[in-house]
């Protein structure tokens, strides 16, 4: 358990580690290649090191030059036969997104993770392999881990999906697709929810010089027989991860900017400075580095089905703000490394807070937050969004601190040093 100190801090720019979506999607796409690949602020957290042994086991050779550059080379679209189970903890990413890769595969693979993630449900992905002539199976109806895939057709051609869950579900398939024979025409059943992690997936493959299309917002297409190109790589921060420090400027009144961060950025989670700004802080942008300073915060309506991973921050920011906040069309939050809207809206009550739950909304009434021993039910965002109010309310206590390691190693060093 970590107590939080309360103390004054000053306008002040960090520093945040590199992307855990990229970090994913670029080791993936270089042990797709049949050449070396050098990638560059990788980052060092335990999901990404769940998608290496896994990526290993399917016969990419990873190596650690320093300690965030790797160098990869990859085994040219046909993953090797690996005779043991690939344990992905409770890395839904790497679950999702590595289920896709070992349909290639001629043998058969057994994905499993721990007790949660061997409670999210993934049947969509398994049903759209199984239309695409793959062995694609689960223990039960629900489609949960452990899966046993093994990839007897390589043709691809037309599938249709459900990404209402999940979007990594299009990357997966976007993925795999480019190296099938007739690639992949990609028809979904309605909008996905997260698409800007779609975009970032597009555009990683793209410099991997990989063809791919989106022909509207239901309909993706990835031409087939391609090779990925090998190459130099820098993954960018990552901005779920850079959206607490934000958050941490919105509650305390502080200028607090993040550096090495583009405008530009396809990070879907680069809207919570836009989320924040509507609540009334004030934003700073210039020479590659974005900053966030709270002012008269007030409550707002916000659907944020593209930015789930930022519910919990804006939510702790939320509860400080003057009036009622609306979060709305966040479902699929209850699928996550924990039910996030469950375990944000007990936690914010825990601290006096009145909060209504809904399937798929928060409606949070801003008040004067008191400290409270927290829960974070194994899951990295609630310790660091329950992090924040620490700095200017006595008595919070965060229960199972090190569950940030997950995607945020050095998460308590950065936020001790503020």
């Amino acid at each position: 358990m970590k107590k939080i100190a309360v103390k004054k801090i000053k306008d002040q720019t960090v520093v945040i580690p590199g992307s855990k979506s990229i970090s994913h999607r670029m080791m993936i796409c270089a042990s797709l290649s049949s050449g070396t690949s050098t990638i560059q602020n990788l980052l060092q957290s335990d999901d990404i090191k769940l998608t290496i042994k896994a990526l290993k086991q399917m016969g990419a050779k990873i190596d650690q030059a320093k300690e965030t550059f790797y160098t990869v080379t990859g085994f040219g679209g046909n993953p090797q036969p690996c005779n043991k189970d690939i344990y992905l903890g409770n890395s839904g990413t790497s679950m999702r997104l590595l289920t896709g890769i070992a349909a290639l595969g001629k043998t058969e693979y057994t994905l499993t993770g721990d007790q949660r993630m061997c409670e999210r449900p993934m049947i969509e992905l398994l049903d759209a392999l199984t239309l695409l002539g793959i062995h694609a199976r689960s223990d039960n109806t629900k489609g949960t881990p452990p899966v046993y895939i093994r990839g007897d057709s390589r043709d691809g051609g037309p599938v249709k999906i459900d990404c209402s869950k999940s979007s990594q579900y299009l990357s997966s398939l976007l993925m795999m697709g480019a190296v099938l024979k007739n690639g992949l025409d990609i028809s979904l059943e309605s909008v996905p929810v997260s698409s800007p992690y779609i975009d970032l997936t597009i555009d990683i493959m793209k410099k991997f010089k990989i063809a791919v299309y989106q022909i509207d917002t239901t309909h993706y297409t990835v031409p087939g027989l391609q090779s990925y190109v090998p190459g130099n790589f820098f993954v960018e921060p990552d901005l779920s991860n850079a959206g607490y420090f934000w958050a941490i400027g919105a509650i305390t009144g502080n200028m607090v900017c993040v550096k090495n961060i583009s405008e530009n950025s396809l990070q879907g989670d680069l809207k919570q400075i836009r989320i924040l700004e509507q609540m009334g802080c004030i934003l700073k942008t210039e020479d590659n580095m974005i900053g966030v300073c709270g002012s008269n915060l007030k409550g707002i309506d916000v659907d944020m089905s593209d930015t789930p991973d930022a519910v919990p921050a804006i939510s702790v920011v939320a509860s400080f703000a003057k009036g009622k906040t609306r979060i709305t069309n966040i479902k699929h939050l209850r699928e996550k490394e924990c039910d996030r809207i469950d375990a944000v809206s007990s936690q914010l009550m825990k601290m006096g807070i009145t909060v209504e739950a809904g399937e798929d909304y928060l409606y949070i009434t801003g008040g004067r937050p008191r400290g409270a021993r927290i829960e974070t039910f194994n899951d990295h965002r609630i310790a660091m969004a329950f992090s924040m109010p620490g700095l200017i309310i006595p008595g919070m206590e965060i229960e199972n601190e090190s569950c940030v390691e997950k995607s945020f190693p050095n998460y308590w060093d950065i936020f001790d040093a503020l």
